[in-house]
């Protein structure tokens, strides 16, 4: 029984990342007046192109899942507790972070998330590599994702001090 549990545990985090992954979709620059703003953004040549980022958040949200799950198998302890409070802590940041960006057009708030979500996944890693050090290591490519995404939304910023201001804006913000 105990192998059935530890199926639908992992079945579980795979759900919550994939929900989380899923709205941050909807917030996508897909969606027409978002694709406008954010083609009129003046970005770094360092950013990538569009078809990149579903790949790396493909991977790097498996990745998410694995390591959650890995820490939930953990005997309960007090840093396994605060490990998973730490990964859906990150978690929560990580879906707020493509509403703020695409869904509300506010590069600036976006990038108050996502410093404070790298800060989360790194403060997670510290704590989850005591637990189990294979689910520390797995979010490793996550948190030089996130702190390459932190770079590249601070100089959006910069480049587009007034981001909030560019047409078309959100029908609903």
């Amino acid at each position: 029984m105990a192998k059935k549990s530890s199926w639908v545990a992992l079945a579980g985090f795979g759900a919550v990342v994939g929900g989380v992954a899923w709205l941050g979709s909807r917030k996508s620059p897909r969606d027409l007046r978002t694709k406008l703003w954010y083609q009129r953004l003046k970005k770094p040549p360092f950013n990538p192109p569009d078809a990149v980022f579903p790949v790396v958040w493909s991977m790097l949200y498996a990745l998410m899942a694995y390591s959650g799950w890995r820490t939930w198998e953990q005997p309960l302890s007090l840093p396994r507790r605060r490990a998973l409070l730490l990964w859906a802590t990150q978690l929560g940041l990580n879906a707020g972070w493509a509403q703020l960006f695409f869904g509300s057009h506010r590069p600036r708030l976006a990038l108050a998330d996502v410093v404070a979500m790298e800060t989360a996944i790194l403060a997670y890693i510290r704590e989850v590599g005591g637990v189990d050090p294979v689910a520390a290591v797995c979010f490793v490519p996550y948190a030089a994702w996130v702190a390459f995404a932190t770079l590249l939304n601070a100089e959006i910023v910069r480049r587009n001090p007034e981001a909030e201001k560019i047409r078309p804006r959100p029908s609903a913000v």
